[in-house]
């Protein structure tokens, strides 16, 4: 399980699309782009009713006696609904909650008469601000697995509020509302492969930095690009820093051990980023250097998923393996065999020098589409991975545990190896002296 969840795509990535009868201005389309979160995704949204369960006229059946203040915000407004509710009880039955979500037959019954009573815009901002007082989102520490629950069923309803009624979103204010809120659930919901646009890998390239010229400069248009290789990142210090930790080498060989076997069902699945994550998290110096814990290890497995891994060759062994598994998931029955999650940092690599080593323009003033149509093919392909549904589900202690657990710096991992297994040179000696002056306070 960990396996999967340490980079799995989890959802199916589903924009959804304003359609009217007429063009809309920019500003209107501008929201798919704001809110487009895989709100359709039958694993992590809440079913909602068919065309066929809408209410038609005279369904609601006889009216029913006045509910009390108290009564009005909680009870449900189409079966058995009230023949009355206030303004403010009404806006409450829209707003989802973690464990709740309106019926589809409310919410189109409730803005499609709303208009009469309040401007979108300003019904808008109401739910906004429900949803931000309801679920603390203006708290400095959010409680994160709650938001992540919320915040899907937020995006389904700004989804069927913009497909139904898209022109309630035509004004600036109403899109700075959508900023607003969705820009305060963003952060509990990261490091998910399925939230990568693939505009994101064209714009990663705009600008690049100015005092490195061979690296990629992120920007606040990609995020989530930027997220995802935070997240390979701390994976590569939580598989050190959780072999460094245990006082015993027994343990610690016990530790590695169980990563091989993670990292196998990785490559086995189709898994190569969080593969590649944690073969480089045992690659580094503090965990290499423990000698002795490495003595009781079986190693054969290790070094097989070394192998195909190998830079060698601009990573040749790992190509011929990821081309495997394309080939895999064309041809596949099953979920779990249309899994392909690329070495991400590399795929970012590729598309980088391919944007450098060819122009935009010709000599002759054309725009170089063949460039373009190279670059489509290589986004096209990671936007068809990323759309594979999950077929695992989802254990919360695991990904609670990928996501909060404590993780050590470089300096960190080196004085945790250095207490493990005693410096064998000066420099090592050295070096373990200041860390413990530093950060131990001892000497």
């Amino acid at each position: 399980m960990l396996a999967v969840w340490a980079g799995c795509s989890e959802y199916t990535q589903n924009s959804f699309r304003i359609t009217t009868s007429k063009p809309l201005p920019i500003k209107t389309y501008q929201v798919k782009f704001r809110i487009s979160l895989a709100v359709k995704s039958s694993l992590c949204m809440p079913r909602t009713l068919s065309t066929s369960d809408m209410v038609t006229p005279g369904s609601l059946g006889p009216p029913h006696p006045e509910p009390t203040d108290g009564e009005q915000a909680r009870q449900p407004l189409l079966d058995g609904a009230p023949s009355s509710a206030s303004l403010d009880a009404l806006i409450e039955q829209l707003v989802p909650k973690a464990d709740y979500y309106p019926e589809k037959a409310y919410i189109f019954t409730f803005l499609l008469s709303s208009r009469l009573f309040i401007e979108p815009r300003e019904l808008l901002a109401r739910v906004c601000h429900l949803c931000i007082e309801q679920q603390q989102l203006d708290k400095p520490v959010l409680d994160k697995a709650q938001v992540r629950k919320f915040g899907p069923k937020l995006l389904q309803l700004l989804a069927e509020w913009t497909e139904t009624f898209p022109r309630d979103f035509q004004e600036e204010s109403t899109i700075s509302h959508l900023k607003d809120v969705v820009g305060r659930i963003a952060p509990c919901d990261e490091e998910r492969l399925r939230h990568i646009g693939p505009e994101e890998f064209v714009q990663a390239f705009v600008n690049k930095d100015p005092l490195a010229s061979t690296k990629p400069c992120f920007s606040d248009k990609t995020n989530n690009l930027e997220a995802y290789v935070k997240w390979f990142n701390r994976l590569c210090y939580l598989v050190a820093t959780e072999i460094c930790m245990p006082a015993k080498k027994k343990q610690r060989a016990q530790v590695i051990e169980f990563f091989i076997d993670v990292a196998r069902e990785c490559f086995n699945i189709g898994n190569f980023n969080s593969l590649m994550a944690i073969i480089s998290g045992m690659n580094m110096s503090p965990v290499s250097r423990l000698k002795k814990t490495w003595a009781k290890v079986k190693t054969a497995k290790f070094f097989i998923l070394e192998h195909q891994m190998d830079p060698t060759g601009n990573f040749c062994n790992y190509r011929t393996a990821l081309r495997g598994a394309a080939h895999r998931s064309l041809t596949a029955h099953s979920s779990r065999e249309k899994i392909v999650i690329p070495f991400f940092s590399l795929l970012i690599k590729d598309i980088y020098f391919l944007n450098e080593g060819c122009a935009n323009r010709l000599p002759n003033g054309h725009v170089n589409f063949e460039k373009f149509l190279e670059l489509a093919k290589q986004v096209g392909e990671f936007i068809t991975w990323k759309q594979v549904e999950c077929p695992f589900e989802q254990d919360p202690s695991i990904t609670h545990y990928l996501h909060t657990a404590p993780i050590f710096s470089e300096d960190g991992l080196y004085l945790a190896s250095y207490e493990s297994e005693s410096p064998e040179n000066q420099t090592e000696k050295e070096r373990w002296k200041s860390l413990r002056s530093s950060i131990l306070g001892k000497t």
